[in-house]
């Protein structure tokens, strides 16, 4: 224990591995290797596409290189902590470092839920107002909700780490996953934590709560826009165009929606069940993002196969 000041901190956190099948770190190890793979290996292919084909330099395709960009770093985030602690039984995680990886968990998490909304008004501009697409969405406004998304996420959550800080810790130090997450470690104190809890909610809430609202209106738009098209090859080819964006929401806000509520109000949740829904969350959307846009985009999909026949070639 280090004594700063009026108040207890632990030097460092131990992180927990998954309840109950601690004999099986080294074999589980495998799928989480598999999943890591994929998402480095799959958003730096949709990376490496996009920037080198032209005909992909469009709103949608840089939202996505967004996305991408976002899940590198969610993946790069956990990856350390957690093959060290399926590989090396590497538990300790010091106070700062922790603060330092849940500060980046929870700035990346935001900026995905803003990606998938910016992705959901482009979607609703491209079918409800085809025509003016191309001037509302110019490379210049993509830059500035690009830089906006990082801002908001960035400034909102700064408070969080010195809101830590400031409480007392004593006692238990084990985090209930093998990262480092904000209530997680908000529990930890043995100090009044209503500001921590009163704060996240409302940033939680106001920010991703509101991503959330806004991407379920746009698709209500878009359903009465396509809902007004005379054909029904029509109203198929534009809900077509919405497919893999739909999929990427509900991998990603089903999880973290799932994550928060029990934490917020699981007291009773099996440890194992709490431990699978945060691995489902923070690993599986980047791993799974490039899949789905890779099999539903033909663009991506056609300039994938480009590539490899000029390689091959």
């Amino acid at each position: 224990w280090e004594f700063n000041g009026s108040f207890h901190q632990p030097s460092a956190f131990l992180m927990m591995g998954i309840p109950g099948l601690e004999a099986l770190h080294p074999w589980l190890s495998i799928p989480f290797c598999a999943l890591y793979l994929t998402a480095l290996l799959g958003n730096c292919v949709i990376l490496f596409i996009i920037r080198r084909t032209p005909t992909l330099h469009e709103p949608m395709y840089y939202f996505l290189s967004m996305l991408a960009v976002t899940d590198l770093g969610l993946a790069l985030c956990t990856l350390p902590t957690t093959l060290g602690l399926l590989w090396f039984d590497a538990r300790s995680i010091a106070f700062d470092a922790c603060l330092t990886q849940m500060y980046f968990i929870h700035i990346l998490s935001f900026i995905e839920s803003s990606v998938l909304l910016a992705m959901a008004f482009d979607r609703f501009i491209a079918i409800s107002h085809p025509l003016r697409h191309p001037a509302i969405l110019t490379k210049s406004t993509v830059l500035k909700i690009g830089l906006a998304i990082v801002l908001r996420g960035t400034v909102s959550l700064l408070p969080i780490p010195f809101l830590l800080k400031r409480l007392t810790y004593c006692g238990k130090t084990e985090l209930s996953h093998s990262f480092c997450f904000h209530p997680d470690i908000m529990n930890l104190a043995c100090a009044d934590i209503k500001v921590n809890v009163f704060y996240g909610m409302i940033i939680l809430l106001s920010t991703v709560g509101m991503d959330f609202i806004f991407i379920v209106l746009s698709y209500i738009l878009i359903i009465r826009t396509v809902v007004s098209l005379t054909t029904r090859e029509e109203c198929l080819k534009a809900l077509n165009t919405c497919v893999s964006h739909i999929c990427a929401v509900l991998v990603f806000f089903i999880p973290m929606i799932g994550l928060s509520m029990i934490h917020r109000f699981g007291r009773s949740v099996p440890p194992l069940v709490n431990t699978l829904v945060a691995y489902t969350y923070l690993i599986i959307p980047p791993a799974l993002n490039p899949v789905i846009y890779s099999i539903k985009s033909t663009h991506i999909r056609e300039a994938l196969l480009r590539a490899l026949c000029r390689k091959r070639g």
